[in-house]
């Protein structure tokens, strides 16, 4: 309902002239359009209007109401006002106690304005009668029946819609009614009525109206649901707070006290008892007062209890450091680790750097090497060595900054990072800690982990590490922390400089049956029900499984294996059809399937152009075969293999070599112009890089244009130069070890890499020759059978 305006004088009688009798009195209306057949209340307070709205009464006059095409205006002139309007009949005319007044208007008939008389005091105008049509039609009845429904259903859906106005639109009959009435109960901005109310067309002026109610009733019901979920959360949590307060009458009632009285003092005792620092026990009895003033059903109050019990369980206080009893440390190592002596070496001075110095800062251990080494279980050593508990944290894969340092309480299900649950876990400040995998950590957009990483294995700072989720500092300095990783590229430098590496290489044939023997058959023993009288596996079967059927560093493979055959053992006692399983080579076979790897170093190497190389991977050292060939061609060299970009500049490198040394080499120059050179490395799916097989492929051409096969018990490694220099390569450890277990019985190294030497394995060194290379030409005499031998070499 719009209030017109501030009240003015209102004319008498006499001073207003007679108005004809085709003509229409105006009353402008600000945002009130009127709709044939509907009584609405408008609210008049402008002179003019007031003196016409009175002037149509003492004559019993109808009266026009049209809107104004801007609410601001004050006087409305002619061109501030619609052309079309509605006839109406005022029902009554009300003055309120504050002289206000008031009209109540029935609607009649659509008017279109022709034109205003000059001279009446307010506005009069001629205008043109609008029929309402008549005519009817399918789709005009398809339309009614349709916008009666969607009527119905926005009046319904409506908060406190009266049953009457339901009831009115049920029982109207005429189409344009149901138009006109629909759209004045609308809830649509007034020149959208206005824009109704001029469209004659019958289907057109319904067409708008449903449109119109199809919008409203999708808000409506959205309306409805926001409203019922927001009561139905409201009831929930006032039916918590009265039961939560019926609780503690009743507590009362019982003599039980006070339960958050009750719980605040045993919080403050346990914090008292944690003995934290300063700093974070003044922190804690800041929260604990916070938390009494909370209301027990307040959201936080959960989160904060919470925040208080992580402070509480954490191990703050420094336990009793037990002495570390070198011996007994010497003799954990042994019995748990076979081998590996320089390893066990550096833990022993490590160990006894701690007990002579137990508040210094000491190194970051970090043991590298290929999986199924020991790694893990050295750190349990240690601990067992330590007389400390043992925790083990997984990196491998994590790429949140958080999951380091923990998320801030301020999010919901936050959590203190992995290093803080670990301390908890462990129970002890001064516990071991396996930083497992730190190498497979990754970077998201969530930051980056390893740089958090940087405080935790800094010992100048990690004595005030902070977690975000704690807030304050806790002393990192007295817990022992061990690393792993399985390769070094993918560690930042920074993080790398903070630890001290160790490096395990994997473990030679007879290392593994000691291991075999001493560890893997009691374990899987014990994992399978058995015992040693029941099953037993000889010196000969684990050989062949450890030969023939796994081929790697560790010693994960065989001990699955050993478990395989075990299994079998368990079935057959286990049904009666034996008591005792021993296991020899032919059992093996039987039981594990045909042998998986086979020596093929002989056959692969029995004709010229075949060259055996040695290759480091991140998970131990491997063998490789370089297989050349000539066909007739036109000087073309063709690599295939997955090779990278270093390692077809190593065979370019090696083809230009023999071209240089043909002459020297009895090879005929004019040989290169008409064959094309194909170089080949077999398991072609495995990617291969680096410069390390660039002796193996020299020898290769060699072989393969001399016409003289490589010795089938050789293998080689190591970069050449142009000028025939063997360069220096990495990985010796590796390559020496998967040598020595492949069954090769002499090496080729390059003679810089004899510094590498006393890192080799001494069961490696035992079984193998090695050969020291300065130039391409010691290649030849040492790898290259010695019949044929041209002249040229012969002399050298």
């Amino acid at each position: 309902m719009a209030n017109e305006g501030p009240a003015g004088v209102t004319l008498s009688p006499d001073q207003a002239p007679p108005i004809p009798g085709d003509a229409l009195i105006i009353v402008p209306t600000r945002n009130i359009v009127l709709f044939p057949g509907v009584v609405i209340p408008i609210t008049i307070g402008r002179p003019k209007s007031i003196a016409a709205a009175q002037q149509a009464v003492r004559e019993q006059r109808p009266i026009g109401i049209l809107l104004q095409r801007d609410a601001e205006a004050a006087e409305p002139g002619p061109d501030d006002l619609y052309r079309v309007g509605t006839m109406a009949n005022i029902v009554r005319y009300i003055t309120g106690p504050d002289e206000s007044h008031h009209l109540v208007c029935q609607g009649i008939q659509r008017i279109r304005v022709l034109d205003y008389l000059p001279g009446p005091p307010f506005p009069v105008a001629r205008v043109l009668h609008i029929p309402e049509p008549t005519t009817s039609s399918p789709e005009i009845e398809a339309r009614f029946l349709n916008l009666q429904r969607q009527a119905i259903e926005a009046a319904e859906l409506l908060p406190q819609a009266p049953q009457e106005l339901i009831a009115v639109l049920q029982a109207t009959t005429s189409p344009s009614t149901l138009a006109d009435l629909t759209t004045s109960y609308l809830d649509i901005k007034p020149h959208e009525k206005q824009d109704i109310l001029e469209t004659v067309d019958l289907g057109l002026r319904m067409e708008k109206v449903s449109r119109h109610l199809a919008e409203r009733i999708e808000v409506l019901r959205l309306s409805r649901e926001i409203g019922q979920q927001t009561k139905a959360a409201f009831g929930e949590r006032q039916r918590e707070a009265i039961l939560r307060e019926q609780l503690a009458t009743i507590q009362r009632q019982l003599g039980e006290g006070d339960g958050k009285a009750q719980e605040v003092a045993e919080l403050n005792e346990a914090i008292a008892k944690a003995k934290m620092p300063p700093e974070a026990e003044s922190h804690a009895r800041r929260e604990v007062r916070r938390y009494e003033r909370m209301p027990e059903a307040a959201a936080e109050a959960g989160m904060v209890r919470s925040y208080l019990d992580w402070l509480i369980e954490l191990p703050w206080n420094l336990p009793e450091e037990k002495p570390i009893d070198i011996a007994e440390a010497r003799r954990i190592l042994d019995e748990d680790h076979y081998g590996l002596e320089k390893i066990k070496t550096r833990i022993i001075e490590y160990l006894a750097v701690r007990k002579l110095a137990p508040n210094g800062k000491a190194p970051i251990l970090c043991f590298v090497g290929p999986p199924g080494v020991g790694k893990t279980s050295l750190g349990q050593s240690i601990a067992r060595a330590m007389q400390r508990p043992f925790v083990r944290v997984s990196l491998g894969g994590v790429h949140d900054e958080a999951e380091i340092r923990g998320h801030r309480r301020t999010y919901i299900g936050a959590l203190p990072g992995n290093i803080i649950q670990a301390i908890k876990k462990a129970g002890s400040r001064n516990c071991v800690m396996m930083l497992d995998e730190i190498d497979k950590m990754g970077r998201g957009i969530q930051g980056d982990p390893s740089a958090a990483m940087l405080e935790v294995l800094d010992p100048e700072q990690n004595a005030t590490f902070r977690d975000n989720y704690l807030g304050v500092p806790f002393d990192l300095s007295r817990v022992v922390f061990v690393a792993t990783a399985n390769m070094l590229d993918s560690v930042p430098g920074p993080l790398l400089d903070r630890m001290e590496i160790i490096s395990l290489v994997g473990y030679t044939e007879d290392e593994k049956l000691e291991i075999a023997q001493r560890y893997l058959v009691r374990r899987q023993l014990e994992a399978n029900g058995l015992n040693a009288e029941q099953a037993e596996i000889g010196p000969d079967a684990l050989r062949c499984i450890i030969k023939r059927y796994t081929r790697e560093a560790g010693v994960r493979g065989l001990e699955r294996e050993i478990g395989k055959a075990f299994r079998n053992a368990a079935v057959k006692i286990a049904e009666g059809s034996a008591s005792r399983v021993l296991f020899s080579v032919t059992d093996i076979v039987a039981v594990l399937g045909p042998p998986r790897f086979e020596s093929e170093i002989a056959m692969r190497t029995s004709i010229p152009g075949v060259a055996t190389g040695l290759a480091w991977t991140p998970v131990g050292g491997d063998i490789l075969f370089i297989e050349a060939t000539r066909t007739p061609g036109k000087g073309a060299l063709i690599l295939t293999g997955q090779l990278g970009e270093v390692m077809r500049e190593s065979a370019q490198a090696a083809l230009t070599l023999v071209k240089s040394r043909a002459v020297q080499l009895g090879i005929d120059p004019s040989l290169f112009a008409k064959s094309d050179i194909h170089i080949h490395v077999p398991a072609g799916a495995t990617p291969k890089d680096g410069p390390s097989a660039g002796v193996a492929m020299f020898m290769a051409l060699t072989s393969l244009l001399t016409d003289r096969t490589v010795k089938n018990n050789t293998a080689m490694t190591g970069e050449i130069s142009l000028r025939g220099l063997v360069l220096p390569v990495g990985g010796i450890k590796e390559k020496v070890v998967a040598a020595a277990a492949a069954g090769l019985t002499r090496v080729l190294l390059p003679a810089r890499n004899r510094r590498d030497f006393d890192d080799i394995p001494l069961g490696a060194r035992n079984k193998l020759e090695f050969v020291w290379l300065e130039r391409v030409d010691d290649a030849i005499a040492e790898a290259l059978d010695q019949k044929s031998v041209p002249s040229a070499i012969a002399a050298q």
